[in-house]
């Protein structure tokens, strides 16, 4: 039977050794603390992508056309994207591996999935670990407004959602271009981000949102803007409640509704049980969740605290399948390599050992296959390809990044302490060689579920 530090351990971290405190009030406390591993392992922002960007569109632009810019000049652009892409996700590795805040790391991968971002080309690769460092990082415990409006008026999201190609129908620029609505981004607000698919709204609520976002959109080498030309003029009126005044504000206003709407709290209180707790988690705890959220405004501190104060959170329970993200960094976690050693890897190799090997188990790095993020459910990670993929990165990559390999019957109880069956101790324990014990452990139906 597992003790509460290994719940801690594998429910709200990246598994054994556990870092910090396995007290909620503690695991509180460091989340209002400063950011050690943001300061320690740096990512990337906005103002690093910026001027790549910028740099890319003026290479494209200095040809006849935009396919036939100065090539030489695209590919040098297209490198220093990559490198920034890179940069980045090393950095969300090395945090996730070194963290003696376990927690801040898992609630970052929840909102980012929470608000899917999906590069559309290499350059824009880095777009989600900005968004990440910007919108998402900073925003984890206060209310989920300020993070909604963060992430909304976002470079990353207003391209990922095509916000910038959407302009008011009575537009001044609309009716000189002839341009009109995108609707995606007020879909997915409403669908995914705030309500819920199965709440109460109506296809003329989109409208009226996309509506009311337009003017929303980018400009070169700035980021995000408010372009008055594109927004459209009057009043919206979105699930009631109607909208008026000039530039963000109204945006804003509506943002802050959705944000505190009963439906917003019931969603996101399922999502939050389902991801840390269980794929088909108890009512209670939906309840405990929604209730916490409606009554403090959806301060998501607040919402953190109730989550991890619950006792249904810290019951023995081992359904929920660790996604590859999860398995790996957990992996590496147990062998303990060294996050210093992540951040400053040799490219290739960090391709090599990490990133195709997520790829090949289903789960490229910030590549979900739609805006609604990954999957949570076990049978859509616990397949034969993808225990296959598992067990072929536990056999061969460990002994590549630690040398020696640690006994295996000390990594074992090192891996999962309480979780290893006796079954597993003697298996690993007969293993012919030293890395076929470690990869039985990193294989085991034990460690690849939390």
């Amino acid at each position: 039977m597992a003790d509460r530090s290994g719940i801690a351990a594998f429910r709200f971290g990246y598994g054994l050794p556990l870092a910090g405190s396995s007290e909620p009030s503690d695991m509180v406390a460091a989340l209002a603390g400063p950011d050690l591993a943001a300061a320690r392992w740096p990512s990337v922002t906005m103002a690093d992508v910026l001027p790549i960007a910028e740099a890319y569109r003026v290479a494209k632009k200095a040809g006849k056309s935009a396919m036939e810019g100065d090539k030489a000049a695209l590919r040098r652009v297209v490198r220093q994207a990559d490198a920034l892409a890179l940069r980045a996700a090393k950095a969300t590795v090395a945090r996730a591996v070194g963290s003696d805040d376990p927690l801040r790391e898992r609630l970052v991968q929840f909102w980012a999935d929470h608000f899917t971002v999906t590069p559309k080309n290499r350059v824009e690769r880095s777009l989600p670990g900005a968004l990440i460092e910007d919108a998402i990082r900073p925003n984890l415990m206060r209310p989920f407004a300020v993070m909604l409006q963060a992430v909304v008026t976002h470079p990353a999201m207003l391209i990922y959602l095509n916000q910038d190609a959407s302009f008011g129908p009575g537009s001044k620029r609309g009716q000189r271009r002839d341009k009109g609505l995108n609707e995606n981004l007020a879909r997915e607000l409403l669908e995914l981000h705030t309500l819920g698919v199965s709440a109460a709204y109506s296809q003329g609520d989109v409208r009226q949102l996309a509506e009311l976002l337009t003017g929303l959109t980018l400009e070169a080498g700035k980021g995000f803007v408010f372009d008055p030309g594109r927004a459209e003029p009057g009043t919206e009126t979105v699930l009631g409640v109607t909208y008026a005044g000039a530039g963000v504000t109204p945006i804003f206003r509506a943002l802050d509704d959705l944000a505190v709407r009963p439906e917003t709290a019931r969603h996101l209180a399922g999502k939050l049980a389902v991801h840390f707790v269980a794929d088909a988690p108890e009512a209670g705890l939906v309840g405990a969740l929604e209730k916490a959220w409606n009554g403090s405004g959806g301060d998501l501190a607040v919402v953190t605290e109730a989550l991890l104060g619950n006792s249904v959170a810290w019951a023995v329970q081992t359904g929920k399948a660790r996604q590859p993200f999860d398995f790996v960094v957990a992996s590496l976690r147990a062998l303990e390599v060294s996050a210093d050693v992540i951040h400053g890897a040799e490219d290739k190799a960090f391709r090599r050992m990490i990133l195709d090997p997520l790829a090949d188990m289903g789960q490229p790095l910030w590549q979900a296959p739609g805006p609604d993020g990954w999957p949570e459910a076990a049978e859509d990670w616990i397949t034969p390809q993808g225990l296959a993929a598992r067990i072929s990165w536990a056999i061969e990559v460990p002994e590549r990044m630690v040398k020696p390999l640690p006994d295996p019957r000390v990594f074992v109880t090192t891996a999962l302490g309480a979780r290893a069956s006796e079954r597993l101790v003697w298996a690993v324990s007969a293993a012919a060689e030293v890395r076929e014990g470690v990869g039985l452990t990193l294989a085991a139906p034990e460690f690849n579920r939390r």
